[in-house]
């Protein structure tokens, strides 16, 4: 069995993991968290989950950690979402159906969530949705169109995550989402948008109760910003009974959800920040679900009796920003010879247990476009990358700084096994250490010349990829990559339905990346859940996280 984890996946690239029956006692993880949640955690309608941090602010405007996305995806509802089909590999597992296809509308295979149909323009310029009646929040408003067109407009008034989403719909003005009637909301756009069917089942374009926000808010913080931050106003199959931050969040089921009440009743999100720790509280019985294990943590877990360790190939990517905007890494010679030097297969056989493997372009591999074609750093080449600094203008290197997450085993152990290999060439690197709580804050901010990231694009589309990592513009290009070509393909790509010479545009994009080279690329990982082995009803979301109402026993 353990075999079979460091193998990684079975020829179709998947691994299924199961042990036996359930396991009496507990591991000494420390009396009084352990004692709490092995009592919380006995009742059958309540699970208990080890999570790295419980959620910061509740308004997925503005916050994207770990916890945030659990809480939004348990209180909230989307308008449609995709349809779930069994996947290949782990015969347990569900996952979203994100293939291209051309004969059903906007190419994609949805079910109605908040919306029971909707109309759609051929060349996806608009959408007309007919939301379901009698649908009530965790506030006991109705949904209707003033909800749908109040949450679009809040995107756009504020301009923070919402307004990327916005920009990629080239949704500019607010009357371009509008009221029909009171069941009847529509999405009118200036140029067909093929993203426009696409970006509405993601996790982060959830409708919020407008009446409820707009009683909250008041004349003073008409979008609810501050109540948001600590309340949800949502049309999803949870409510936040309790949260108290570094400790716990405590969901209950609504019983008034009008998809029916999820089988789990109550969810314990517990806030455990050391992986150690949450794996020992899994192996000991006393959480269902622990969360974000290192790979070496993963493989002992597959021995123990009464867990399941199922990874599933995912979204995630896994790589080092390298900083265009600081010398040297403003030179392209120099971010390919940092390629070039990476001690990939190393990286990948020894810290990830084979649970990756190497990223081989700048989009996920299980999107369409995806090229491949352009990889040449697969094998570690040091003379390559040293006579690229050489006619870059550093024959003797230089010294620079990596930064990375403290709460990441995998990410130090890369990092010291790349400074290794870079001692080779004459480049000295001095390894950062960022604590956990201020991580992300550092990569955003870009002030690190090297820094790790763990990130996924949560629309399967070549063209949302680019656009997220690669437009000059983008918040989310923390390299500070500029190429006008790329720009002007990622801007063309977004005005055209016409998915052929979008794909067409995008592996241009591909072509570019790849040769500019402004990450290195390090991993495309699994998606790994260490669970108890009766629980059962697990979805991969190509969100990278999960969602409470989908479990069962």
């Amino acid at each position: 069995m353990t075999d079979n984890l460091r193998k990684g996946w079975t020829p179709d690239r998947r691994t299924v993991l199961k042990t036996g029956a359930a396991m009496a006692g507990a591991a000494a993880v420390g009396g009084a968290m352990k004692a709490t949640l092995a009592e919380a955690a006995s009742p059958a309608g309540t699970m208990v989950i080890a999570a790295p941090a419980t959620p910061q602010s509740l308004d997925c405007e503005f916050d994207v950690s770990l916890g945030t996305f659990e809480a939004i995806a348990a209180c909230y509802d989307c308008v449609v979402e995709f349809e779930k089909i069994p996947d290949a590999g782990v015969p347990t597992a569900r996952r979203e159906d994100i293939n291209d296809y051309p004969n059903k509308p906007g190419r994609v295979n949805l079910v109605g969530k908040l919306a029971e149909s909707w109309e759609i323009d051929p060349d996806s310029q608009w959408i007309r949705f007919k939301l379901r009646e009698g649908v009530m929040s965790n506030w006991g408003n109705e949904l209707t169109a003033d909800d749908v067109v109040w949450t679009w407009h809040r995107k756009l008034a504020l301009g923070a995550i919402g307004g990327f989403y916005a920009s990629v719909l080239s949704y500019t003005r607010p009357e371009m989402v509008r009221k029909e009637s009171k069941y009847v909301v529509s999405f009118n756009l200036d140029n067909p948008n093929p993203l426009l069917m696409k970006l509405q089942p993601n996790l982060y374009n959830p409708i919020f109760d407008s009446t409820k926000c707009a009683e909250a808010g008041g004349s003073e913080d008409p979008w609810a910003k501050e109540f948001l931050k600590n309340n949800t106003a949502g049309f999803g199959p949870y409510e936040i009974a309790k949260l108290v931050r570094g400790n716990q969040a405590v969901y209950k089921a609504r019983a008034d959800y009008y998809g029916g009440k999820p089988a789990i009743d109550t969810v314990i999100f517990k806030e455990v920040p050391t992986t150690a720790a949450r794996a020992q509280l899994l192996e000991g019985g006393a959480v269902d679900i622990a969360q974000h294990l290192q790979p070496l943590e993963l493989v002992k877990l597959a021995k123990v009796p009464g867990v399941t360790v199922d990874t599933i190939p995912a979204t995630f990517m896994l790589w080092i920003e390298l900083n265009a905007k600081m010398k040297p890494f403003d030179n392209i010679d120099v971010r390919r010879a940092m390629n070039f030097a990476f001690p990939q297969e190393q990286v990948i056989s020894t810290v990830f247990q084979n649970l990756a493997e190497p990223l081989t372009a700048c989009m996920p591999d299980i999107y369409a476009g995806y090229n491949k074609s352009y990889w040449e750093y697969g094998k570690q080449d040091l003379a390559q990358a040293k006579e690229l600094l050489k006619g870059a203008g550093y024959p003797d290197g230089f010294e620079t700084t990596l930064a990375y997450d403290a709460s990441s085993g995998s990410q130090e152990t890369s990092a010291i096994l790349y400074q290794s290999a870079l001692r080779e060439i004459g480049v000295k690197l001095k390894l950062k250490k960022i604590p956990a709580a201020t991580f992300y804050s550092n990569v955003s901010e870009r002030k690190q010349p090297m820094i790790f990231y763990l990130d996924s694009p949560w629309c399967p589309d070549a063209g949302y990829s680019m656009n997220l990592y690669f437009h000059s513009k983008s918040f989310i290009n923390y390299s500070n990559y500029e190429n006008a070509r790329v720009d002007e393909l990622i801007d063309a790509a977004s005005k055209t339905g016409d998915m052929d010479a979008r794909l067409e545009m995008m592996d241009e994009v591909q072509k570019h990346v790849m040769r500019e080279a402004p990450w290195v690329f390090v991993a495309k990982t699994n998606f790994s859940l260490a669970h108890r082995a009766d629980l059962k009803g697990w979805t991969y979301y190509t969100s990278n996280n999960m969602r409470f109402q989908d479990f069962h026993r």
